[in-house]
């Protein structure tokens, strides 16, 4: 698909075509599963190569991860060409579950990045709220495109897992939206992340209150709508969204890649071409 893009780009400009057929931004969500060597043929271990893989396949400009570790992060960097990665521990520093953010650094320039705590101390490393068992966040980045043309921000974020959490989801996806509105300005923005809950509830329909369900508005979907399987392949609820605002949706991709057994995660990843704003 890209190749196709500068295929296109290339006979535009030569035609004197306009500028704003700039390639789509290409933009994943994943939550990789944390690097677990009980999870038998799943292990990290043993997948990690058909993670990487399936990364290289579709080759997004910017992927946000849920439940990443250092290891798995650092694996993948090495791994994949031309991508770095940012992002903090839920407690803070490196250790335990990072919202790590990959960019492309042959597409994208990082400008500054940041993460927040989804609780009423949302500065403070490690806090929660609203009786989560466990500390949320949000890591977020302003990006360029590598020749300086376009500016977005992107936030990736993972929401409380248990059925009791729906006011904790609800209140943690406010506080990303208000974050949202107060730093993006007129940018466009990208919101990936394991919600935890499905469309229809209370976090979906306050997030789609000023931000956009991709998979709701591209025209062309492509794989099962739902993208949690717990290692199955059989995917049974859709808790993994890319909300976008100022961008459209052109193409939504539910990505189910497996080597036998061997899954990329316990989730599929989801990925969205994005239109730029016209300008």
């Amino acid at each position: 698909m890209r190749m196709l893009w500068r295929v296109m780009l290339a006979v535009l400009l030569v035609a004197g075509g306009p500028a704003m057929a700039q390639a789509p931004l290409e933009v994943m969500s994943f939550n990789i599963r944390y690097a677990n060597e009980n999870d038998g043929a799943n292990a990290w271990s043993k997948r990690r190569e058909v993670t990487a893989a399936m990364l290289k396949k579709a080759a997004p400009d910017l992927f946000g991860t849920q439940e990443l570790l250092k290891v798995q992060g650092d694996f993948l960097a090495a791994r994949l060409k031309n991508y770095a990665w940012f992002g903090v521990g839920r407690r803070g520093g490196e250790e335990d579950e990072h919202m790590g953010i990959f960019y492309r650094t042959d597409r994208l320039r990082l400008i500054k990045s940041g993460d927040f705590w989804l609780s009423e101390t949302p500065e403070v490393p490690g806090s929660s709220a609203w009786g989560a068992d466990l500390p949320r966040l949000a890591t977020w980045g302003l990006f360029e495109t590598i020749d300086g043309k376009r500016r977005f921000y992107a936030f990736n974020t993972h929401l409380p897992h248990r059925d009791q959490d729906e006011g904790a989801r609800t209140n943690g996806a406010a506080l990303v939206l208000k974050r949202i509105e107060a730093m993006a300005g007129d940018l466009p923005v990208v919101l990936t992340g394991d919600f935890n809950t499905t469309p229809g509830s209370e976090a979906h329909k306050l997030l789609a209150t000023r931000l956009t369900d991709a998979r709701d508005s591209a025209p062309r979907k492509i794989g099962p709508e739902e993208t949690f399987h717990n290692f199955t392949g059989k995917a049974d609820k859709r808790i993994d969204w890319i909300f976008t605002r100022g961008f459209t949706a052109k193409r939504v991709t539910t990505i189910t890649d497996h080597q036998g057994v061997v899954q990329t995660s316990d989730h599929f990843p989801v990925m969205a071409e994005l239109g730029w704003p016209r300008r």
